[in-house]
């Protein structure tokens, strides 16, 4: 059993016999490592699916805790909710249409024959295959020009935002452009980083320029052009998590923070929502003495992604599902925005709605004084933006509902929206 499955297991058992209760704080991940004898990466790593599961919560600056909706197994709290047949307007869900589980099969298939291949861990880097064709993909897609060398990969942003912590100095001050990505910002703070919003001028500043905000803002060219030269003038760091560039339908394409000033940018992606949330793979680019300080320290960290996956993924690549596979979702989801769109302004003609620059959320602002519970009671999800002055902004995204569903889920949300 690895060490990491054995600190979610005793942390889990902790929570189920009571010992942790609802709303308790658990170790941090630096007392933790101290406590068990292991890596931070560990730690993090068992944090990390302890979050995923359910069974913890990670709080801006303050650490982790334990959630409030814990019971006997997180299955049974899944399948209470799949009973209530809830319609997810929050864009936790993948359109299950959007993706051909058949031929993604044949590719984990094919990775499943390299037996000898799988008899050893993978590289801490990644697989160098993998890396390569990430690295030739991201220069065709994004003019990101990086050797393997400098490409890390990881299962999720987060793990790579850990190896990126131990390769900082804890004395930074690291800036958010808001406080929505609370687990990042939390793996920072857990970590001794000062943890800001919006702070030009912070030391590391992490930035998503195709998905600046809930509502799906896009960085315009100028601005980019703007934070490339300050960062520079003034020595910063900038990450750019590259969130969701493939997704782009009423904006001119920009190019990326990293394709306008590199020496001084840390590149990062995943293919999570190309393919499937279920699917953790993500990667990040170095600058060059960020890589140096990664080599001379190697042995410390160990890969988390998934051997098979990152097999199956390569070859993926390299065939050119990866680009036949975003044309397809962008067509599913942006005629899904539009219809749910459509169909809101008809059933709410005095709410404003708005579809984002994205084109994957769509912005509803409409008068309303009830209980934000009242969306669950009706068996609709949804995501509040602000709630005050008897006014709600929601943002809505239907990317897992069914083309065939979504007048159903918009008459569900405006009967609660117009109080019927």
């Amino acid at each position: 059993m690895k060490k990491y499955t054995q600190i979610y297991n005793i942390i889990r058992d902790m929570i189920l016999s009571g010992e942790l209760l609802p709303g308790e704080k658990i170790p941090s991940v630096r007392k933790a490592a101290a406590n068990y004898s292991v890596s931070l990466t560990t730690v993090q790593s068992a944090y990390f699916e302890l979050c995923a599961d359910g069974y913890i919560i990670a709080q801006s600056k303050s650490g982790y805790f334990v959630s409030g909706n814990v019971h006997s197994h997180p299955d049974e709290e899944q399948a209470d909710v799949q009973s209530n047949a809830i319609y997810d307007l929050s864009g936790g869900l993948a359109d299950e249409e959007s993706f051909d589980f058949s031929l993604w099969q044949k590719y984990i298939k094919s990775a499943l024959r390299q037996s000898e291949r799988l008899l050893s861990y993978s590289q801490p880097k990644g697989e160098y295959d993998l890396r390569c064709a990430i690295s030739q993909y991201i220069k065709e897609k994004r003019n990101v020009i990086a050797p393997p060398d400098r490409i890390i990969i990881g299962a999720g942003i987060l793990p790579l935002l850990h190896i990126l912590c131990s390769l900082l100095d804890k004395k930074l001050c690291v800036s958010f452009p808001d406080k929505s990505f609370v687990l990042g910002m939390s793996v920072f703070a857990d970590y001794g980083f000062d943890v800001h919003i919006r702070d030009k001028d912070a030391d590391v500043i992490y930035v998503s320029p195709s998905h600046m905000t809930r509502w799906g803002d896009v960085m315009p060219i100028k601005r980019r052009l703007e934070l490339v030269d300050y960062s520079r003038k003034h020595n910063s760091l900038v990450i750019e998590d590259d969130y969701e560039n493939e997704f782009l339908y009423n904006v001119k394409p920009t190019p990326s923070l990293y394709a306008l000033g590199k020496d001084n940018i840390i590149y990062m992606s995943s293919f999570s929502a190309m393919l499937l949330p279920g699917i953790r793979v993500s990667f990040m680019v170095l600058t060059k003495e960020l890589t140096e300080k990664y080599n001379q320290n190697a042995f410390r960290y160990a890969q988390t992604a998934g051997k098979t996956e990152q097999i199956a993924l390569c070859s993926y690549i390299r065939d050119g599902r990866i680009k036949s596979q975003i044309r397809k979702i962008r067509r599913i989801y942006s005629a899904k925005t539009k219809k749910l769109a459509g169909i809101l302004k008809e059933l709410l003609p005095e709410a404003k709605i708005e579809i984002g620059e994205n084109t994957l959320q769509i912005i509803l602002v409409a008068k309303w004084n009830k209980s934000p519970e009242e969306f669950e009671k009706a068996g609709i999800r949804v995501f509040i933006e602000k709630y005050e002055n008897n006014r709600i902004t929601l943002v809505l995204s239907p990317s897992g509902i069914p083309m065939a569903e979504l007048e159903k889920a918009a008459r569900l949300l405006a009967d609660v929206l117009l109080c019927k």
